[in-house]
């Protein structure tokens, strides 16, 4: 057993901190506004919908820890998961307060408002989800913020320390995270009044999850295999299949919830999240078998998911015909980037940027472009039904969360790599993360291609 240090001790403390300031918090009575009358149909779809969000997670670790090398399996899965437990707490402690507090400026909510979710559960609703109780909305909204610094995992896998990891993701949440749901989000936020567009978290979610994840990435340098230009095959490709089932189940929830209601919005978005998503699949496949490639089991699932992420700005805003196009224009965007990417020395280690960022990026475009008031009367049509203004706020919002996410993002990681070292040693990542950071070993049945081009079977010893 290693001899502990004062950085050892210290997330622990913090955390026992928060414990202790959680007691002096007085409970209250849920839904307890007499003003209101809620729908419960809303809360029960919203609730499940909350639900099928928080099991995207999960589904993220098994999609990111079935495509690296077995030595780093549990170590990519416990990294995305832990997002549950690290992010869950900030949220109620001080998340939420920033990201939909009062406004102050446009541009961070008042971190007193909801400070240890004070208020939430008798407070009023939401004043753009009046049908459901203010927990409920929280608790969605809190589903969201989980998952996104999980994604940036995929990016820095096989060479990131945990602990300096987690910090991240504290980090990440409160000065990246929170203040572009703000923005996105909140009515009073800069990009709500501009008239940006985000159905579900194209610029929320995935373009500052995508471009924090290439700051990591040329923080943190290369791994010795990309320097070495060593082929690794993924670890289990049944994993990547099973975590893209649970990511395209769990989007479901993701778009259609965004609607806040069990309404017709909610069906229409449910109808283009499945369609991006079959689209992009297809079109990755058969992009594919175009460039000489033979269609891979691993690149439906790429593209289903870069399917998925295009869709989720424009879900509630596209007609279902047009989400056919989302899918299919961001499959082959994200993969001629990706396959860019894979000649220069940026070492993305599961192309979190070319297929979370870009994808994010083709979506927030494309909504500028498809969007009809035919679908949403809320809004303006887009550039293809003659509203330039709509495609152009569009432009606007990309940009400025593209250079704050990734400005903001970069300086995280160089400030943890002062406080503590971002990456493991050479011996370790030779070694792998599984043993050196968690002491776990993943020792599955393995199928490799013997030197002949035979199938034989490889059992790992103990």
């Amino acid at each position: 057993m290693k001899k502990t240090s004062f950085q050892d001790y210290l997330p622990f403390l913090l955390l026992a901190l928060v414990a202790i300031i959680a007691l002096f918090i007085p409970g209250e009575l849920p839904f307890a506004d007499p003003k209101h009358q809620y729908n419960s149909g809303d809360i029960a779809w919203i609730l499940v919908a909350s639900c099928l969000v928080f099991l995207m997670t999960p589904g993220l670790s098994f999609f990111y820890g079935g495509m690296v090398n077995r030595k780093n399996v549990i170590s990519t899965l416990v990294q995305s998961f832990i997002a549950a437990g690290v992010v869950s707490i900030v949220w109620v402690a001080v998340g939420f307060s920033l990201a939909f507090g009062k406004s102050l400026n446009g541009v961070i909510g008042d971190p007193s408002t909801f400070l240890f979710f004070r208020g939430v559960p008798s407070g009023e609703p939401w004043s753009l989800a009046t049908s459901i109780p203010l927990l409920v909305f929280a608790l969605f909204q809190m589903k969201f913020a989980v998952i996104t610094p999980a994604l940036v995992v995929g990016a820095v896998a096989e060479r990131i320390r945990f602990t300096s990891y987690v910090l991240f993701m504290v980090l990440f949440s409160l000065l990246v995270y929170a203040p572009i749901a703000h923005w996105t989000w909140h009515p009073d936020g800069i990009l709500f009044k501009l008239g940006v567009l985000d159905f579900a978290g194209g610029t929320v979610v995935h373009i500052s999850a995508g471009c924090a994840a290439l700051a990591g990435v040329l923080v943190l340098k290369r791994r010795k295999d990309h320097i070495e230009k060593k082929e690794l095959q993924p670890a289990n490709i049944p994993f990547v299949l099973l975590g893209t089932g649970l990511l395209w189940f769990g989007w479901f929830g993701f778009n259609a919830g965004s609607a806040l209601a069990a309404n017709g919005l909610s069906a229409s978005a449910f109808a283009t999240t499945n369609t991006a998503a079959a689209a992009a699949g297809l079109s990755w496949i058969f992009f594919d078998v175009i460039r000489g490639r033979k269609p891979s089991a691993l690149g439906f699932c790429i593209g289903a998911v870069v399917g998925l992420v295009a869709i989720t700005p424009a879900a509630g805003y596209v007609g279902i015909p047009q989400s056919i196009m989302v899918g299919f224009a961001a499959a082959i965007v994200s993969n001629l980037v990706a396959h860019y990417k894979s000649k220069t020395a940026i070492d993305d280690t599961l192309d979190v940027f070319p297929c979370h960022g870009i994808g994010g990026m083709v979506g927030m475009l494309l909504t500028g472009i498809f969007a009809s008031k035919n679908v949403n009367g809320a809004i303006s049509d887009g550039l293809f039904y003659g509203g330039f203004e709509l495609f152009k706020n569009q432009v606007i919002g990309l940009a400025l969360v593209v250079v704050y996410s990734f400005v903001v993002s970069y300086g995280i990681f160089k400030l943890i790599n002062l406080i503590h070292p971002l990456r493991v040693s050479d011996e370790e990542e030779a070694l792998g993360l599984d043993a050196t950071q968690h002491n776990e070993q993943y020792h599955p049945a393995l199928m490799s291609v013997a030197d002949n081009g035979a199938l034989k079977e490889e059992q790992l010893v103990h």
